[in-house]
C-alpha cells in the first residue's frame, strides 16, 4: 500500500460529542451511564478454577465548569520548577526563539494530554479515527495554569533558568521581565533527609518547629489561592529525593500518630510529609515526584479520612518508562528476561543529591519494583521466588548538566537455551522529560477531582479513592490502593487513562478484535 492509500484509513478531529442516550450534556456536567464488565477468578477447594463473567453498572458526573486552578512546586526553583515555569510561560507568549539548528517556537511535547491522540472509533467507511486526548473531557488549558511554590534556594526564577542550562540563551532573556518576578517561598529544611551537599542552597529556609512548618505551609497555601483568584490549588512535590522514613509504631502507622508526631517534633517526620499533612489539611491534592516514602501509613490515612486525592511515588520520564515497555514486550513474547543493568549519569542537581547512598536507595528501590508485576505474570517462565538480576547504577557528573546519559542491557533466555542480549544507549535532557509530565499529572488530577460516580441510581455522588492509580503511567513506583495489586506495564496504564475517560462519557474500551475487519458479515451501520 502507498503512503498516500495508508493515510486514507485514519482521520483526526479535534472536537466532538458522544451521540447516545445514555449521555446528557448539561450547562454544568456531562453525566454517562456506564456497564461495567469484568471477570470474577474462584479457585475451588479441589483446586478447578472457574472465571465468571460479571457486569456492574456506574453512572458518572463530570462538571463541564474548568476551574481556575493553580500549582504549588516544592523545589520551585529547582531544574524540573524552573524549566516547567519558563515553558509555560514562553508557551502562553507564544515565543518563539533561534538555536543553531533554526528557529524554535514553544509548544507542548511530551504532554500526553497536550499532544497526544486517542483512537475515537471508526467511521461507516472504517477509517480509524482519532481525536486529541484532552478533547474527551473539558480540562484544563496549561497555559492557565498560575504556578508558585518553595524551595530552600531563594534564587528567582531567572536566576534559577540561567543556573539550569536547559534553555538556549535567547528564550531565557525573552522570559527574564517575567522571572525575575517570580521567588520562592522559604521552605522546611531538615538536613538529614537530603544530601549534605546540598547545604550550600540552603538560604531560604523556615525556622520554627515542624507543627510550626504544617502551619505556615497551609497559610501559604491560602494566600497563594486568595492572591491569584483560584478555585484550586495542586500541590507537587519536585524537590530533592530524601532518604525513606523509618515506619515506626506510635510515630507513622496511623493519622492520628502522625498528627501527634508533627505536635512532638518528631525525627523521622521528612519534609515531604510535612508538606503532605499541609496539603491535605488544606484539601488539595498533593502528588509527589520523587522516590522517597513521603505518604507513610498514617499520611495515606489521614488523606482518606479528608478525602483528599494523592499520587505517588517518583516520574517516570525516560529510562524507566523504556524499561517497564521492553520487559512487557519480552515477558508477553514468552522470552525470559534474566539480568537487567541500568546504568546513567547526570549532572544536574538532582545528580548531585544522588550521589549520597541514602538518597540514592530510595531511587534504586522506586527504579527496581518496576519490572515485578509483569515477572509476577507468568509463572511459565518464572518459579516460584525467581526474578531477574536487576541492577542499577547512578553516576554524578557534573560537566554533562541536564543531559543524561542512560545505558541498557537486558540478558533473557530464549527457545531452546539460547540467549538474547538487547543493549540501549538514550541521550535526553532530563528536566524537558519532566516539566511536561508534570503538567500531565496537574491536569489529570485536577480533572478527578471533578468526576464523581455512583453504582446505586438513589445513592449520592461520591469522589474516587484518594489513591489516584489513574495516573501510574506518569509514576515510577505507583501507590496502589490497599488491597490491589501495582500495575506497572506502560501499556496497562495507558489504557487505564484511556478507558477511564471513555466511561465518563459513555463509551466502551477500545479493544483490538478486529471483528469489523475479520468478520464479513460485519455492519458498521448498526
Amino acid at each position: 500500500m502507498s503512503n498516500a492509500a495508508a493515510k486514507e484509513t485514519r482521520a483526526f478531529v479535534a472536537k466532538f460529542k458522544v451521540n447516545s442516550d445514555k449521555v446528557t450534556y448539561s450547562e454544568d456536567a456531562i453525566t454517562a451511564k456506564y456497564s461495567y464488565s469484568h471477570t470474577v477468578v474462584d479457585t475451588a477447594a479441589d483446586g478447578s478454577v472457574s472465571a465468571t463473567p460479571k457486569e456492574q453498572n456506574f453512572e458518572f458526573r463530570t462538571i463541564s465548569t474548568v476551574p481556575r486552578v493553580g500549582v504549588m512546586l516544592v523545589g520551585l526553583g529547582g531544574n524540573n520548577g524552573s524549566t516547567l515555569t519558563a515553558g509555560v510561560l514562553a508557551n502562553r507568549q507564544s515565543l518563539s526563539w533561534r538555536t543553531k539548528t533554526g528557529e524554535q517556537t514553544a509548544n507542548y511535547w511530551g504532554s500526553i494530554s497536550q499532544a497526544s491522540t486517542v483512537l475515537l472509533g471508526n467511521d461507516r467507511d472504517g477509517r480509524e479515527v482519532f481525536a486529541p486526548l484532552k478533547s474527551f473531557l473539558p480540562m484544563l488549558d496549561p497555559n492557565d495554569l498560575v504556578i508558585g511554590g518553595w524551595d530552600i534556594s531563594g534564587a528567582n526564577m531567572y536566576a534559577a533558568v540561567v543556573r539550569a542550562q536547559v534553555y538556549e540563551p535567547e528564550l531565557q532573556e525573552k522570559l527574564r521581565p517575567l522571572l525575575e518576578g517570580i521567588k520562592p517561598l522559604p521552605a522546611p529544611y531538615y538536613p538529614d533527609f537530603i544530601a549534605s551537599n546540598q547545604a550550600d542552597r540552603a538560604d531560604n529556609t523556615l525556622p520554627g518547629t515542624k507543627a510550626e512548618h504544617v502551619e505556615i505551609i497551609r497559610e501559604d497555601i491560602r494566600a497563594f489561592k486568595a492572591s491569584n483568584n483560584l478555585d484550586s490549588v495542586v500541590v507537587l512535590w519536585t524537590a530533592n529525593t530524601e532518604r525513606f522514613s523509618s515506619i515506626v509504631p506510635g510515630i507513622n502507622t496511623t493519622a492520628d500518630e502522625l498528627l501527634a508526631a508533627v505536635q512532638n517534633n518528631e525525627e523521622e517526620v521528612s519534609p515531604s510529609t510535612v508538606f503532605a499533612i499541609a496539603s491535605i489539611l488544606e484539601g488539595c491534592t498533593y502528588i509527589n515526584g520523587s522516590p522517597q516514602n513521603t505518604f507513610v501509613p498514617g499520611c495515606l490515612e489521614l488523606a482518606e479520612r479528608h478525602g483528599t486525592l494523592l499520587a505517588g511515588d517518583d516520574f517516570k520520564t525516560g529510562q524507566t518508562k523504556v524499561k517497564s515497555v521492553l520487559t512487557d514486550f519480552l515477558v508477553s513474547a514468552g522470552i525470559k528476561p534474566v539480568s537487567i543493568v541500568s546504568y546513567n549519569h547526570l549532572g544536574n542537581n538532582d545528580g548531585k543529591n544522588l550521589d549520597a547512598p541514602a538518597q540514592f536507595r530510595s531511587k534504586e528501590i522506586s527504579k527496581t519494583n518496576v519490572v515485578d508485576d509483569m515477572v509476577a505474570s507468568n509463572p511459565l517462565l518464572y518459579g516460584k521466588d525467581e526474578h531477574p538480576d536487576h541492577c542499577i547504577v547512578i553516576k554524578y557528573v557534573p560537566y554533562v548538566g541536564d543531559s543524561k546519559r542512560a545505558m541498557d542491557e537486558y540478558t533473557s533466555e530464549m527457545f531452546m537455551g539460547g540467549k538474547s542480549t538487547i543493549v540501549m544507549h538514550n541521550t535526553c535532557e532530563d528536566s524537558l522529560l519532566a516539566a511536561p509530565l508534570i503538567l500531565d499529572l496537574v491536569i489529570l488530577s485536577e480533572l478527578c477531582q471533578r468526576i464523581t460516580y455512583r453504582t446505586d441510581p438513589a445513592a449520592e455522588f461520591e469522589n474516587f479513592h484518594s489513591v489516584l492509580s489513574i495516573l501510574s503511567y506518569l509514576i515510577k513506583a505507583p501507590l496502589a490502593i490497599p488491597g490491589t495489586p501495582v500495575v506497572n506495564s506502560l501499556f496497562r496504564q495507558r489504557a487505564c487513562i484511556e478507558n477511564v475517560l471513555r466511561a465518563c462519557i459513555g463509551l466502551q474500551p477500545n479493544n483490538q478484535m478486529r471483528l469489523g475487519v475479520m468478520c464479513p458479515k460485519f455492519n458498521p451501520a448498526l
